[in-house]
Order: structure tokens, then sequence, then C-alpha cells
């Protein structure tokens, strides 16, 4: 169906745009209830500073150290309401002290603007002291509580409209102009400050979750003696002729001892997970017409484990969408795998779910289904995953990998344990997700009502 909008030449002039993506009916719509709410200010009019990031050239990737506490946030830690925590990255405090005028203070608003699009977050105190990539634009004001702007910015009239903003075909991007024309829908303090409420509340359940997980995976650790283990790479060791024949291989880096040091910590009470989860094998009919929920690489939360899914039609499915989901299952990325994407899907996604033969999938029941997502999550997990690997800027390992992983087996008492605290974990990072709702949820009520 063909959509078309009538416009002013006026309205061209006034924010010089001529593509016709910008106008579309659907966010002349947004735009339109904004304004009759009377309550909004253009971002740029809100007292509040705009801080651009440091030129690319200013820092290279082949600086980053472990050695030091002060972070470097990229683009793409930048995610809704909160940055990512789960792969971080840090700088010689040289390069801090340079680059220090973008530096983060807590409660930035910080909003992706090269890459993926649009993304808002808010700085916590707790990641400071830390510099932004150029990547990002950071927004810093006392003017309106920021908990309750970053609501509006990921509500569906902040972010649809930050999209409708953007520019370019292959390179898109946001600047500051665009930003500063954004309509921002601006309520009562007292409004400001319930919504707000949800979203501190959200980041106390996040919190928790990362507590309860790290108590389960310290557990584990501490039960196979591997709290203190740190894989030492070894500069030369000798590697039997029949050992290469074997394996197929004669690349150093698989014969690294380091594996075996792992392996010998494991214990002798140990399975292989191939005996201990069932992986499914059958693939999904796709009918063109229908519509499915799709699970690809990027819809695992590295972090968390959380699963998300997008939907499409089977037409508009990649050739790889294969796997039928009925719930329940673990599922392990074969892609760059020791990044640690293993998920457990929600027992309730059992119809018209499919995923990505990017993945390993297994059927297997609670509680070692949680047990083994720490497992695989943990240093057991990913230093098993990291011998296989096949690439270099792209790193796979194949199904027969997963299936030939070692598993530690434990007291059924202790896996219980183990299991607990990671559904406690789960538990606390879903009441977190439905805060963050809430909160976008009342945010677009407020400007409905008016």
């Amino acid at each position: 169906m063909i959509t078309y909008s009538i416009i002013q030449k006026s309205q061209i002039k006034s924010v010089h745009r001529i593509d016709a993506e910008y106008f579309q009916p659907k966010y002349l719509e947004l735009e339109k209830k904004i304004y009759s709410t009377n309550s909004y200010r253009l971002w740029g009019t809100i007292e509040g500073r705009f801080i651009t990031g440091p030129f690319g050239s200013e820092f290279g990737v082949e600086n980053y150290t472990s050695e030091t506490q002060y972070r470097y946030v990229r683009g793409k830690d930048v995610k809704e309401f909160f940055l990512l925590d789960d792969d971080n990255v840090y700088i010689p405090e040289k390069d801090y002290e340079r680059l220090k005028k973008y530096s983060l203070k807590g409660s930035d608003i910080l909003v992706s603007v090269v890459g993926t699009l649009g993304n808002a977050a808010i700085v916590d105190s707790a990641i400071v002291p830390a510099i932004f990539s150029c990547k990002s634009t950071v927004f810093r004001t006392d003017s309106i509580s920021p908990y309750y702007f970053i609501a509006y910015l990921n509500s569906k009239y902040g972010s649809r409209l930050l999209e409708r903003s953007v520019r370019g075909a292959v390179q898109t991007g946001l600047n500051i102009g665009d930003l500063k024309s954004l309509p921002v829908f601006i309520p009562p303090q007292r409004e400001q400050e319930s919504i707000a409420s949800s979203i501190l509340n959200a980041k106390q359940e996040y919190y928790n979750s990362k507590s309860l997980y790290s108590q389960a995976e310290d557990l584990l650790l501490e039960e196979l003696g591997l709290k203190d283990f740190k894989p030492q790479e070894e500069l030369s060791y000798i590697v039997n002729l029949s050992d290469v024949k074997s394996a197929d291989r004669s690349d150093a880096e698989y014969f690294q001892p380091k594996y075996e040091r792992l392996i010998k910590k494991l214990g002798k009470d140990r399975q292989h997970l191939k005996l201990i989860a069932q992986r499914k094998t059958k693939k999904v009919k796709i009918l063109s017409e229908a519509d499915y929920k799709y699970i690809e690489i990027s819809d695992v939360d590295v972090g968390s484990g959380d699963v998300s899914f997008n939907i499409l039609k089977g037409g508009n499915l990649p050739a790889n969408a294969k796997i039928k989901i009925e719930g329940g299952e673990l599922i392990v990325s074969k892609v760059r795998p020791t990044r640690g994407a293993v998920g457990i899907i929600p027992n309730d996604w059992n119809r018209s779910f499919v995923a990505s033969g990017a993945f390993s999938v297994f059927q297997v029941p609670s509680p070692t289904r949680e047990y083994l997502q720490v497992v695989l999550r943990s240093i057991v997990g990913k230093l098993q995953m990291e011998k296989p690997t096949t690439g270099t800027s792209y790193p796979t390992v194949i199904d027969e990998n997963i299936e030939e992983l070692i598993i530690p087996i434990l007291s059924k008492s202790i896996e219980q344990k183990v299991a607990d605290l990671v559904c406690q974990s789960h538990q606390a990072r879903k009441k977190a997700k439905e805060l963050l709702e809430k909160s976008k949820r009342e945010v677009e009520e407020l400007i409905e009502k008016k």
C-alpha cells in the first residue's frame, strides 16, 4: 500500500530536509501528538551541554589494556537505557589524561550517532573513570530528570523521531543538529520523578541479577578449585606427531598446554555434553507468508544470557533460519563462541519460533539446563570452545565441537544451588525489563492523554 504526505514548503525549509522518508505519515503523526500537548521543548533549547566524542584517529584499538581502571565506552556498548557491562575495554592512564575532556560523569545521557543509531543510555557513576568514543554523543544536564529523559528517548516517540532524523545512505549517522531539533515532551516534575523511580528500581534489579549470577558462577568455580585459575600462554612446548595427526590440526594455538591444565582441574567425574543434553537436529519447514519469531546471534545478550527475537515473514527469513524452538532449550552460539553467548529459551516460547543455524540447540531439563548455562559461560566452557575455533576475524566452531565439551559433574545438591541462583537471576532481570517497559509506557500514555 502506497503512503504519502502533503507537506508545506515552510516545513521543508524549517528542517532543511527534502527526503521523503523524513516526512512519512508515521513520523508526522508522532510529532503532531507531541506538539498538541503544549508541554514540549526542542532538545536544543533544554539547558545542558552536548559533547561529541574524540576523532577515531585520537585513539587506536591496538592500545587497549587490561592493566588500568579507565574504561573506553564504544558505540556498541550503548544500548537501551543502560550501557553493556560484559565486554569492557580499558585504555592506558596517559591516554585517559590526554582525552580527559571526553570523560563521562554519572547521569550523562549517551546517544549512539554512528553505526547502530539512536540507542540512548544513562551513565552509571560506577563505570567512571571512563571516556566515550566518536560513535556517541553525550548530553549533560541538571534541568530535567536524566532518568525521565532516558525513558522518553527510548519510548516510541523519542526513538522513532531519532530514527527519522538519520542521514546518509552507506554510512548513516545523526549529527548534533538532528538531536537538537528533536521535540521532547516535558511533563510536570511529579510525573518525571514517578517515571524515573521505575528506572532506578530497574537498575537495582539488574544489579541483583548480576550479583545472583556471579554467586552461581563463584559457587561452581570454588567447587572445581578454579576460582583463581589463570590460563597462561606458553611460548614454547613439545607436541607429539601422533597428536597432530589425531587432531588433524597443525596450528600451535590448538596445542597450548593451558587447555590440558584446565581439563585436569575438572577432576575425574565429568562427561561430554552430548551425553548430558540432546542436540536438536530437526529442521523447520518455513512457509513464506507465515510470521515467525526469529532468534539470531545478536539476539542473545552476552552479558546476561537473555534471549530476544525479531518478527519476520517466512519469505524474509535468512537461509540460515533452520531450527524449530519449542520452549526451554539451551542455545549455544557457534560464532565467536568465547564471548559466551549461551542462553535459555523461555518455556512459553513454543509457537512459530525459529533459531539461526549458527546456534547449537539442546533439549535438557531444569536444573541441569541452568547448571550447564553457568558452566558454558564460565572459563570452563569458554576455554574449551576457544581451542577448536577456526578463523581469525570471525572465529567459529561446529556442532560436534560443542557436543564434545567436557562438563564437570558435581553433586546434585550443588547443581541445584547453582540452578536456583540462576533462576533467581533470570527473575530479577525479567523484573527489570518489565519496569523499563512500564516507564516507556507511562511516557507514551502521558503524551496521548494530553
